[in-house]
């Protein structure tokens, strides 16, 4: 049975080291958390220069570092749900489209007459209806996560185009964008970064502190080791993809604020950028280790690399080949650190 960890590996360095009698998959401890973040850290530090020496006006005023924490608040909350179902040996490429979802049914004009509360709730409830869909068809209805997320993936975007017909919709509610314009800063930092925060602090939290982040460290080491050990597997994985959508329906609210409307291709290549941000920042893309912290450096550093890209007038293909780049080589090198170590 898996052991709390100590305090030296909070953050996820916190991996299965037990095998079953059936020889189950070992999961041996990988490179400590703040070596990887210091890394992490380092890459970041050193696309702020990048930025700073190509466009030093543009890329180091103050508005346009507001706008990279905002856009990376966005995506940063989706990704927060990702790492855990990573976390776990799942996988979730609906999210992208989860967001838009619930981003155009929170924006419909009957939404809008329940004003404030009405938009949050419905974005909200609308991604917790699509995470327990997935969460009972992966954990209940035995579907591979990979078949169960795209099949949601497709059914969301289309009924989002349903819903919009193909048409923006705008937000007319002044207090959902109010949160949007500068007078709304705290201290100088935007409302929408503060969520941010707030959603990495619990989920960190959650990883780290509780039972349920152990549970889902157990179940991405070994399921069947987990079950014996008396966690209920299914139902673990039905809360992770809850937990997945809460934070798609959170983000869908965030991107309302931020754009001011609902379009059908919200959330556009979210799966992408989520997946590629935890899987750089250390969470293993196999399962039984991931990283809150490693996963909000990454969504940092994916979103000034997308900064740096757009300042400097490169196109959008180039920027997505940059990130292609990227995850294979976290891949490859999250690969050969396993078979350095004896696993697999």
């Amino acid at each position: 049975m898996t052991q709390p960890s100590s305090p030296a590996q909070q953050d996820a360095p916190v991996d299965l080291a037990k095998t079953t009698a059936g020889g189950g998959r070992r999961i041996l401890p990988g490179p400590r958390a703040d070596v990887r973040n210091l890394s992490l850290l380092g890459v970041l530090a050193a696309l702020i220069v990048v930025g700073g020496v190509t466009r030093p006006e543009e890329f180091l005023a103050t508005s346009n570092l507001q706008l990279v924490l905002t856009q990376a608040s966005v995506i940063g909350v989706v990704t927060v749900g990702m790492t855990f179902v990573i976390t776990s040996g799942g996988i979730d490429l609906s999210v992208g489209a989860i967001v838009a979802l619930a981003s155009v049914w929170a924006t419909t004009v009957a939404t809008q007459e329940y004003g404030f509360a009405g938009i949050l709730f419905t974005a909200v409830a609308v991604g917790l209806g699509c995470g327990l869909v997935n969460g009972l068809l992966i954990a209940y209805g035995g579907m591979v996560p990979f078949i169960a997320t795209i099949a949601m993936l497709a059914s969301a975007r289309g009924l989002a185009l349903e819903i919009t017909d193909g048409k923006t919709q705008i937000v007319t509610v002044p207090s959902v964008l109010d949160l949007g314009v500068k007078d709304a800063h705290v201290l100088g930092v935007p409302p929408l970064v503060l969520v941010f925060a707030a959603v990495v602090v619990i989920g960190w939290l959650l990883l780290n502190r509780t039972t349920f982040g152990r549970r889902t460290l157990a179940v991405g080491g070994n399921a069947e080791a987990a079950r014996l050990a008396g966690i209920d597997v299914r139902r673990q994985r039905l809360g992770l993809y809850l937990l997945s959508g809460l934070c798609c329906g959170i983000a869908a609210f965030m991107l309302i604020v931020l754009s001011g409307s609902g379009q059908n291709t919200n959330g556009n290549l979210y799966e992408l950028d989520a997946i590629a941000a935890a899987i750089i920042g250390g969470t293993l893309l196999s399962g039984g280790r991931g990283t809150i912290v490693g996963s909000v450096l990454g969504v940092l550093i994916f979103t000034t690399i997308t900064n740096i890209f757009a300042l400097n007038n490169l196109e959008s293909a180039v920027q997505q080949i940059a990130k292609g780049a990227i995850i294979v080589a976290a891949v490859l090198i999250q690969h050969r650190t396993l078979r350095g170590r004896g696993d697999g």
